[in-house]
């Protein structure tokens, strides 16, 4: 397992690409690899997460900064300049319901096809979406959704790139760590000892890169 700074972990996302972002309003969240992808400058991210933290708090940072040209998330109330962005036509908003948005990432990571989900139905949401009946009822077909580069959180890792968590901090962390083409993990130990497989959460096969929190 490569065990990488945060600085060669911003290098590795470019210009245009899809981030998964682990973290509930920052909590969780591999907070030295966003300052050091802000310091960079890259641009037009399409940024995919629960939320958008603060605007001068972790990820959210990514936005007050421009580098961000499209979210996807729950909710953005916490951060007035996406509120801001979006409003100006500056920023591309789309909204999805907290439990659609795990389930679509599941999805990616599982190799599905899609998942039907009854939120939304007769709503917004519906538009432009297939529409399956079930046993009578109607279900919104939701792709799955995939990211070039997951940036996500582990309180723990160890030499093998196995992960574990502490509390909370799991959150979206565990769903997109198998629904992206590169997964950065910013740990806060590294273990010289393997994890008791008992404790294991995420398995190293998903890790393609470590980053130790700083702090």
């Amino acid at each position: 397992m490569k065990v990488i700074s945060n600085k060669e972990a911003a290098a590795l996302i470019k210009d245009g690409d899809s981030v998964m972002m682990g973290g509930f309003l920052g909590c969780g969240a591999a907070h030295d690899c966003v300052e050091a992808l802000v310091a960079l400058g890259t641009k037009n991210l399409t940024l995919i997460g629960n939320d958008t933290a603060r605007e001068d708090y972790s990820y959210g940072r990514l936005i007050t900064s421009g580098q961000v040209k499209k979210v996807i998330a729950t909710h953005i109330g916490t951060n007035k300049e996406t509120g801001r962005r979006m409003s100006s036509g500056e920023l591309e908003v789309v909204l999805v319901p907290q439990g659609t948005l795990a389930e679509r990432i599941r999805a990616s990571r599982s190799g599905l096809g899609g998942v039907l989900v009854a939120t939304g139905i007769g709503t917004d949401v519906a538009k432009g979406k297939q529409i399956i009946n079930v046993d009578g009822k109607d279900y919104l077909l939701e792709r799955p959704l995939h990211a070039h580069v997951a940036l996500v959180y582990a309180t723990y890792a160890d030499k093998y790139g196995n992960l574990a968590y502490d509390g909370t901090t799991r959150n979206f962390n565990v769903l997109m760590a198998m629904a992206a083409d590169l997964v950065i993990v910013e740990v806060d130990e590294l273990l010289d000892k393997p994890l008791d497989p008992n404790r294991v959460v995420v398995p190293g096969v998903a890790v393609d890169y470590i980053v130790q929190h700083k702090g």
